[in-house]
């Protein structure tokens, strides 16, 4: 990969310095460290957004199927396994 784009950023001397002193102790280069922090958001980011799309259409399969009239309401729910749990418990004592 090119390297030819120059990243500026403004940090807190003391974060600086801190950062320094961890990739010096590591003996790796400071803009190697970055690259791959970078990397890593760049990569937590698109699963946050992948992982929204698919509990986005979740979500809306859920409301289509109720709006047809297919799904069962929270307290028929929680009445069926409430019996479960009943039914579960009754010979235990």
């Amino acid at each position: 990969m090119s390297k030819e784009a120059i990243f500026t950023m403004k940090l807190e001397p003391q974060l600086r310095a801190d950062f320094m002193a961890e990739v010096a102790g590591e003996d790796r280069p400071a803009s190697q460290v970055v690259r791959e922090l970078m990397r890593g958001y760049i990569e937590q980011r698109r699963q946050a957004r992948a992982y929204d799309d698919y509990l986005q259409r979740k979500v809306e399969a859920g409301r289509t199927s109720m709006r047809a009239g297919l799904g069962r309401s929270n307290d028929e729910v929680e009445a069926a396994f409430a019996a479960r749990r009943h039914q579960a418990t009754a010979g235990q004592v």
